[in-house]
């Protein structure tokens, strides 16, 4: 029978030393003592197993668990058959140095390999976040799959600027515009490394054309004021989960921040008594913006009444129900998607909120520099796409319709 008290289960064997530190980290992130009890009979059976494997915590490898969890379904278990269910115990271990950390993938073939170390020059040289090299090396891939096989001398070899841009224009014929540009722009890169490496006799990044689109401010109603008013108005701050979401949809609207800089932003980076906010942007840049007074407050109360305390590793803002894990850029968008529902508008994304500051800064009167310093833009041009026009704004200037009545 399956004890209640977590305190009360024993764990055996090689993992023994460390059943006390694992039910410490359980309480701090948020599991029930039903849970915890469960995580660590899981424990003593792994431990049991370890063993019975003749092996320590040391040979608890990607191998090890994999046979220990098929072991556990062969044996009827009911639960924490899978992966998953053993993923808070083997992250314990690992992070305490206890078990080998998870084995990297290894590149099978010379394609594979080239992807691979575009991607560590992506991310070390260029200095790009995981989902941009995530993305390029994913672009990186097709490319390398579209060239003839069975080349002796390379995946590369004979590669031309024509086979270069019947790339691209095929890939034109099934993206959009946007997808179309991180495209070129992945491919140009992967040929400036490719020669850069020698893997390439003469540079073909010139070779790759570019992506025609056109920018204007779209006449389409972006999110109004009172749109933006009833989304905030929507989070019931009597709730752990509203307010945390009333401050992540401040830290959106009011300093037009992404989603990903949300998702980044940790406990230290609010200078409390500076009243500024540290942000770390795109390219691992870091910048100091001044930290509006309802924002302020809005954390601030967050952190006292409503973020578990001692759990996320210093990250500012966690999941609502255990386990506290930090809140992803995609759960950031969540959040305003479930706002929009509850204040009966049409789903909107989190970047359209950082176009709704930037054109509420618009209408106050900021020139356009001032926005693009709040928005950290390189180039103005860039802002003045998110200044869009309202149609109903230009009511006020358009002429009326002769002979229409007035």
């Amino acid at each position: 029978m399956v004890t209640r008290d977590a305190s009360r289960v024993r764990v055996p064997g090689p993992l023994a030393p460390y059943a006390d530190g694992f039910r410490a980290a359980l309480v701090g992130q948020g599991y029930s003592p039903w849970s915890q009890t469960f995580h660590l009979h899981l424990m003593a059976h792994a431990s049991r197993w370890l063993d019975g494997q003749g092996l320590d915590a040391s040979g608890l490898t990607d191998a090890a668990a994999a046979g220990f969890l098929r072991d556990r379904r062969d044996s009827g278990r009911a639960r924490f058959r899978g992966a998953r269910g053993l993923a808070p115990l083997l992250g314990f271990l690992r992070d305490a140095g206890v078990a080998p950390p998870p084995q990297a993938a290894v590149p099978d073939g010379e394609a594979a390999v080239l992807v691979a170390e575009f991607a560590g020059y992506l991310s070390g040289e260029r200095g790009l976040s995981a989902q941009t090299v995530a993305l390029y090396s994913a672009f990186a891939r097709r490319f390398l799959a579209s060239l003839p096989a069975g080349q002796d001398d390379g995946v590369l070899a004979g590669l031309t600027a024509a086979g270069v841009q019947a790339f691209v224009i095929a890939e034109s014929g099934r993206r959009g515009t946007g997808s179309l540009k991180n495209a070129v722009t992945a491919v140009r890169a992967l040929l400036r490394f490719a020669y850069r490496q020698g893997r390439i006799p003469s540079p073909l990044d010139g070779a790759v054309p570019a992506a025609a689109g056109w920018h204007r401010p779209p006449l389409t109603r972006p999110l109004r004021p009172e749109d933006v008013a009833a989304v905030l108005a929507s989070c019931d701050r009597g709730t752990h989960a509203g307010r945390r979401d009333y401050a992540v949809l401040l830290l959106l609207s009011r300093l037009g921040l992404r989603a990903g800089e949300v998702a980044a932003i940790r406990a230290g980076d609010v200078d409390w008594r500076a009243g500024e906010i540290l942000v770390r942007g795109k390219g691992g840049r870091n910048d100091r913006l001044p930290l509006p007074a309802d924002v302020g407050a809005a954390v601030a109360d967050y952190c006292r009444n409503a973020r578990p305390q001692g759990a996320g590793g210093g990250v500012l803002l966690l999941h609502a129900r255990a386990p506290y894990a930090r809140l992803t850029p995609s759960a950031i968008g969540c959040v305003v998607v479930r706002a929009c529902k509850r204040a009966g508008l049409a789903p909107a994304s989190a970047h359209q909120l950082r176009h709704a500051a930037a054109t509420s800064m618009r209408r106050a009167g900021a020139p356009l520099a001032e926005i693009s310093q709040v928005l950290r833009h390189q180039h103005l041009a860039t802002t003045a796409r998110y200044g869009t026009i309202d149609p109903g704004e230009l009511a006020v200037v358009a002429a009326p319709w002769p002979g229409a009545a007035s």
